[in-house]
């Protein structure tokens, strides 16, 4: 008997009580299934345990628990609406006004700050894809029961899914036709599902999740192939998955420093991977498109997650940039410098972008509107504005920290063996104190952490991950575009143009209550 005979056991079957999302505990045991996760050439035995995932995981687990902790559960929490008679994190059911909106946004807020905003992918991002099945089942049309189903699933348990819709960027030069030996691609089918092979990236914290949504990042890329036009969701231990992970900043943390060091590194590292699928059996019920071209390049603007997914990412931002802000300011006090007028003055630019991120949530949620099915949706253009402006924000701030922090970023020793060497420790009190009284190990400690939010491996991945999280500059560009001209916004701007210029000719105003210059212009006086 193969693994594919064995009966299917599911994550959320760890739950002890079916009408509440896992805990913490449960959360580490549904990880521990067999999956295949290899780094650094070697098979992963159980993420939950190996130095590269551990302190990430766990992260995660506290999440989970959160959820059921009284001081934080009614801030959280809501009860569902699929008739199992238990609670869900906010964000997994979907709002049916602007208030309930609200308190989704503040829920977001309040579970990223359990990572101080520096974990993107957690279970409230795709969350917003869960949610989004349960508003439009019908858009999948003959799978339509079975997004049903998965809104129930994922919103029931808190599961915890990804996604991997973008294919790996190589032979560019060549027709879609010609790299089908790369790009997720149907095998074969049988009754009880597809045989699909090939490859996605970049797959952002996939291997602490517990299903990952294979999709079409963009469907330009399709062409006319139908044996690529399929959306489906993958669990983590399906045979012939693969992750392949790039470095791990967690482990590299543990191997020469500690959490003096790299505060930031060792426990909120999403590790991305490349995933591989290799003659991996989908069954039917997991599927959501399959073969069909219209609903893969309508699935963005139609299926609901493009409305959905940036409240949570505009919110997990904001609460990222207080992080920011606060730790800038508490760093400049170490260096003494924070009372100079020209760093003030580039620290209030730091909490204008801040405070700009915050009122998009407020706009999102101020100015939505009722969607379909009795939904209510975040506001389009303030989430055009942040995926347009969040790039731009995030390269400006990393820039005035590095001019005006300067050389504070780099003028440390090597980590916390040296504070604990006494000869050496000596020479720091002296040499290495702060301002104002600070000494020596808080300002270590603090510029440590600031060193590891922007300078170190994680914080250079945090800033690429931030100028890219939307997607194509160019795209992202052109769908504010394409909004404005589609809902009419921009021929209202251009109205507004052509009602000014219909107030004048080269004789003059043609409104009454304006007064032409005939006579007090000089100019006039002086023709021949």
């Amino acid at each position: 008997m193969t693994s594919r005979d064995l009966p299917k056991v599911y994550p959320e079957d760890v739950r002890a009580d079916k009408t509440r999302p896992f805990t913490g505990a449960e959360y580490l045991e549904s990880l521990r299934d067999g999956r295949e996760i290899y780094i650094y050439g070697d098979r992963v035995k159980d993420v939950t345990t190996h130095p590269a995932f551990r302190n990430s995981a766990a992260s995660i687990a506290r999440m989970y628990d959160a959820l059921h902790d009284p001081a934080s559960k009614e801030t959280l929490c809501w009860d569902t609406d699929t008739g199992n008679g238990g609670y869900t994190h906010k964000f997994f059911r979907y709002a049916r006004n602007a208030g309930e909106l609200r308190e989704q946004r503040d829920a977001i807020a309040a579970w990223s700050r359990l990572s101080y905003g520096w974990m993107g992918r957690t279970p409230d991002y795709k969350a917003a894809f869960g949610s989004a099945l349960g508003i439009v089942p019908e858009f999948y049309g003959k799978f339509e029961d079975n997004a049903r189903q998965w809104y129930k699933r994922i919103q029931e348990s808190c599961l915890y899914l990804n996604h991997a819709i973008v294919n790996p960027p190589i032979d560019r030069d060549k027709p879609v036709d010609e790299v089908r030996d790369v790009f997720m691609t149907v095998d074969r089918e049988t009754d009880a599902g597809i045989y699909v092979s090939g490859a996605k990236v970049v797959a952002t914290g996939s291997a602490l999740t517990h299903y990952n949504f294979i999709g079409q990042g963009s469907a330009g890329l399709l062409g006319d192939n139908t044996d690529l036009a399929l959306m489906f969701i993958a669990a983590m231990d399906t045979p012939g998955m693969k992750l392949i992970c790039r470095p791990s900043y967690e482990l590299n943390a543990g191997l020469s420093g500690a959490p003096f060091d790299y505060p930031l590194s060792s426990r909120f590292d999403e590790n991305d991977a490349i995933l591989i699928l290799d003659n991996a059996f989908i069954p039917w019920e997991n599927v959501l498109i399959y073969r069909d071209l219209d609903r893969c390049r309508n699935w963005f603007p139609q299926g609901g997650f493009g409305r959905l997914f940036p409240l949570q990412a505009c919110t997990r931002l904001a609460v990222k940039l207080d992080f920011i802000s606060g730790l800038l300011v508490k760093a400049l006090k170490c260096t003494g410098t924070m009372d100079f007028r020209g760093v003030q003055a580039s620290v209030g630019e730091v909490l204008a972008w801040r405070n700009t991120f915050w009122s998009l949530t407020e706009a999102m949620t101020g100015n939505s509107d009722a969607w379909k099915n009795g939904s209510w949706m975040p506001g389009t253009e303030a989430q055009q504005a942040y995926r347009v402006l969040a790039p731009q924000a995030y390269t400006a701030i990393k820039k005035v920290i590095e001019e005006i922090v300067a050389s504070g970023l780099i003028y440390l020793p090597s980590g916390v063996r040296d504070i604990k060497n006494p000869m050496i420790n000596d020479y720091l009190a002296r040499y290495v104190r702060g301002s104002a009284g600070i000494d020596h190990i808080e300002r270590i400690k603090i510029l440590k952490l600031l060193w590891d939010a922007i300078g170190t491996e994680f914080g250079g991945r945090h800033e690429l991950y931030e100028i890219n999280y939307a997607g194509s500059q160019d795209e992202i560009r052109m769908q504010c575009l394409r909004h404005a001209q589609g809902s009419g916004t921009l021929a209202k701007m251009t109205e507004l143009v052509d009602q000014c210029l219909a107030d004048y000719d080269q004789n003059g105003w043609l409104v009454p209550h304006l007064h032409n210059n005939d006579d007090i212009n000089v100019l006039d006086q002086f023709r021949q």
